[in-house]
């Protein structure tokens, strides 16, 4: 009789532990995972200032760089320039 209280009674303190701590071990591996995520998002986003820092030292240093990004990106040309799309005329 004693040896099966003892395991009723170690049952139950097992239990309440259980029910303790389970929240807070979950709650941990959710902070775990967050934190995971946040650090690769943290690494994309120094990546992409290194790449925004090369192309504003290249805007600021190379001559014909900050031309060449203004034909590719806005379409900018020169006075009298005239712009030759191949297939252009099968357009019309």
């Amino acid at each position: 009789m004693e040896k099966k209280r003892l395991i009723i009674l170690s049952s139950a303190v097992l239990l309440a532990l259980v029910a303790v701590f389970l929240p807070g071990f979950s709650e941990l591996q959710e902070k775990k995972e967050e934190n995971r995520q946040l650090k690769q998002r943290i690494d994309l986003l120094e990546a992409h200032n290194e790449e925004l820092k090369t192309e504003l030292f290249r805007m600021k240093n190379e001559p014909g760089y900050l031309e060449r990004k203004a034909r590719e990106k806005l379409g900018v040309i020169k006075k009298d320039e005239i712009i030759y799309r191949p297939g252009a005329e099968n357009d019309r």
